[in-house]
């Protein structure tokens, strides 16, 4: 199983990035998946962002609520972090996840929760 998470870079402070995390040999179909993103600024923990369960209902947390949007494409088996207005604080290796889930199953937001990680990609927003 991979997830290729691409999209960091730098930016500056009010522009605006896309993360993408593509899942390749995964043992079910992509739709099946509940997916995250977290981060971990350096220093700290890592921390839930946003998450997406099996029936794509969303959530964010709060501290990027309003600029950040999370959605997948199953048929290109992606999950998209999309940030706007972004913020020095933002700066953060960023992480995807995936997990199996039946249909009904709440939306995940710890880590731990998670079968499957990508490396990350680097976000880093000067001011």
């Amino acid at each position: 199983v991979q997830l290729q998470a691409s999209g960091g870079g730098l930016a500056r402070a009010g522009e605006s990035l896309r993360l993408s995390c593509t899942a390749s040999g995964l043992p079910e179909t992509f739709s099946r998946y509940a997916a995250g993103w977290f981060r971990q600024a350096p220093g700290k923990d890592r921390e839930f962002v946003a998450a997406l369960t099996r029936a794509r209902s969303t959530e964010i947390t709060d501290s990027v609520k309003g600029r950040v949007t999370i959605s997948a494409d199953n048929a290109k088996k992606t999950v998209y972090l999309q940030m706007d207005s972004l913020k020095p604080e933002d700066t953060a290796v960023y992480y995807c996840a995936v997990k199996s889930t039946i249909l009904t199953y709440p939306v995940l937001t710890r880590p731990d929760q998670y079968d499957y990680w990508g490396r990350g990609t680097l976000v880093t927003v000067s001011s």
